[in-house]
C-alpha cells in the first residue's frame, strides 16, 4: 500500500507540473489491474482536495484501432475532471499540455442514476438525456516505459480535457453503430469511422461502463457526462492547429491550440 501512494504521488505531480522526478523510478508493469485503479483513485480524491471536481467518465482502448496503437487488448476507465470540460467552440493554449493528441467522442449526458447492473439496450437509453458531439485532449506521453494498462488506467487514461459541442440530440431512433465522424485537422480529414468501431457501438461501451462502475462500488449518476471512447486513432496536434470533429447527425465541435 505504502508503494501505490508514492505511486499516486509521482502521477498527481506529473498533472501538476507535466514533469516526471527523474529520481522516481517504478515498474508499473508489476501492479495489478486493482492497483492501478486504486492508484486512480487516490490521485483522483487528491485531486479533488485541491478544487477539482470528478464530472462524468471516460472509457478508453474500445477501437481496434486505438488498441493497436497502445498495444492493449482491453479497454479501461478513468474520471472526466473539472475544470477540464469546455463547452462550445473553444480556443485552448496548446502550451497547458505535453505531446498534445485529441479524439471524437460521442458525449453522453447521463439523466438518472444507474444503481444496479444493465441488461438490456432500452434500459440503457431510458439512461441517457442527450448526445453531444466531442473532443477528447489527452497529454499523450507515456512517463515510464512503453505503454501498458497499469499506466494508462493510472493516468486516468491520459485524459487532459473535453471539448462538448453545443448540439443536443435525443437517443430515441439515433443509430450509434451507424453514426459517421470524422476528426479534422485544419480543414484537413485525419482520420474517419463509424460508431461500431467503438466495442461493436457506444452504447455496448456504456453498458460495460455501467456495470463495471457498479462491480467497483460506484455507479453513474444523473447530470455526469460519459465518453465512450473514439472510433478513430489519436491525432497529434501542434500549436495553432484547428480541431473539428464533425458527426452524422449529432453536429460538429471545433477546438483552436493558440500557441
Amino acid at each position: 500500500m505504502r508503494q501505490l501512494v508514492e505511486i499516486a504521488e509521482a502521477f498527481l505531480q506529473i498533472h501538476l507540473s507535466k514533469k516526471l522526478d527523474p529520481s522516481v523510478e517504478f515498474d508499473l508493469g508489476t501492479l495489478s489491474i486493482n492497483d492501478a485503479y486504486e492508484v486512480q483513485r487516490q490521485v483522483s480524491a487528491a485531486r479533488e482536495a485541491r478544487g477539482e471536481q470528478v464530472v462524468g467518465h471516460k472509457v478508453g482502448c474500445t477501437s481496434k484501432a486505438i488498441r493497436q496503437q497502445f498495444g492493449l487488448n482491453e479497454p479501461i476507465c478513468g474520471r472526466l475532471m473539472a475544470p477540464h470540460i469546455h463547452h462550445g467552440n473553444t480556443v485552448l493554449d496548446w502550451n497547458d499540455y505535453v505531446d498534445l493528441a485529441v479524439e471524437p467522442e460521442f458525449v453522453f449526458g447521463i439523466g438518472r442514476d444507474v444503481r444496479s447492473e444493465i441488461r438490456d439496450q432500452e434500459e440503457l437509453l431510458e439512461a441517457i438525456e442527450w448526445v453531444a458531439p466531442g473532443i477528447e485532449i489527452h497529454n499523450y506521453r507515456f512517463w515510464f516505459g512503453r505503454p501498458t494498462s497499469q499506466e494508462l488506467i493510472a493516468s486516468n487514461g491520459i485524459f487532459a480535457g473535453l471539448v462538448v459541442g453545443e448540439q443536443r440530440t435525443s437517443p430515441a431512433g439515433l443509430d450509434f453503430d451507424l453514426e459517421g465522424v470524422g476528426i479534422f485537422r485544419n480543414a484537413e480529414l485525419e482520420a474517419s469511422g463509424i460508431g461500431a468501431e467503438i466495442m461493436g457501438g457506444p452504447l455496448k461501451s456504456l453498458r460495460w461502463l455501467a456495470n463495471h462502475l457498479i462491480r467497483r462500488g460506484d455507479y453513474l449518476k444523473a447530470g455526469q457526462l460519459v465518453i465512450p471512447g473514439s472510433a478513430v486513432k489519436l491525432v497529434s496536434v501542434e500549436s495553432d492547429d484547428r480541431i473539428a470533429a464533425r458527426f452524422t447527425h449529432l453536429g460538429s465541435v471545433e477546438v483552436e491550440f493558440s500557441a
